[in-house]
């Protein structure tokens, strides 16, 4: 039974809003990439963002991908995330491959691993 999202997340708007999450914190996992930036005054929901690039494959194995890590976010970034934060994901070309229980493994490593960073 899957739980309803504990922190309201939402949709990363804009362009410039990935570039800005671009230029902070950075994890990378085997299954993903994992970018994340604090806004200043902004405490009511976190936003996340999802990126494949040709990278990846074609046109399906890109959309796998982007499916794939829209699951994993519902599963542990919606009980994980911190209010007022960005996220974006990116695909590696392993994550199409990788089964959905390595990849929660995953964002759970890079989130313990972000925490950490963004302490400091």
């Amino acid at each position: 039974m899957r739980f309803s999202c504990l922190i309201n997340l939402k949709k990363l708007p804009k362009r410039s809003d990935f570039l800005a999450v671009a230029r902070a914190y950075k994890v990378v996992a085997v299954g993903l990439v994992l970018q994340m930036r604090i806004r200043k005054g902004a405490w009511a929901s976190s936003r996340v963002g999802y990126t494949a690039s040709c990278k990846v494959g074609h046109a399906v194995k890109r959309n796998r991908s982007r499916r794939l890590l829209r699951a994993i976010v519902n599963d542990v970034l919606a009980r994980r995330a911190q209010p007022g934060c960005d996220y974006v994901l990116i695909a590696r070309a392993a994550t199409a491959e990788r089964s959905y229980s390595n990849l929660l493994n995953d964002l759970e490593n890079a989130l313990d691993r972000m925490e950490k960073i963004a302490m400091k």
